[in-house]
């Protein structure tokens, strides 16, 4: 996988935005105004990108795939994951992740915006 087919991905899933609030370097993508995953848009060589995770799912994923799956750099680290592409998971478990992130936030929102998401 890389940036591309993450972005294409994440563009994918439902109604979701892209933006850069923290800077020109840091891709952003967001449901219903909530962040579900951020990457460096630096990552060519080696693409990792974090996103939000069920915490008893984050620690079970950190110990089968410690060379893929770490503590969120620069998140709450309970509640997010680095993941690192091409390494020890596939592109259908790396989507994977990412829908679960997305799902995590949509299960987070007001109702009303809950149903506009699932209604679209």
């Amino acid at each position: 996988m890389n940036i591309e087919d993450l972005r294409d991905y994440c563009l994918s899933i439902g109604p979701v935005t892209e933006e850069t609030p923290f800077g020109p370097d840091t891709l952003v993508f967001k449901v219903g105004g909530k962040i579900f995953l951020l990457v460096g848009l630096d990552q060519v060589d080696m693409l990792r990108f974090n996103v939000k995770c069920d915490p008893e799912k984050a620690v079970e994923l950190r110990e089968q795939y410690d060379q893929t799956v770490l503590p969120g750099y620069h998140m709450n680290k309970k509640h997010w994951n680095t993941v690192i592409a091409n390494r020890e998971l596939n592109d259908r478990a790396l989507e994977e992740l990412v829908l679960h992130s997305y799902s995590l936030i949509v299960e987070s929102l007001p109702a009303k915006v809950k149903q506009e998401i699932k209604g679209s």
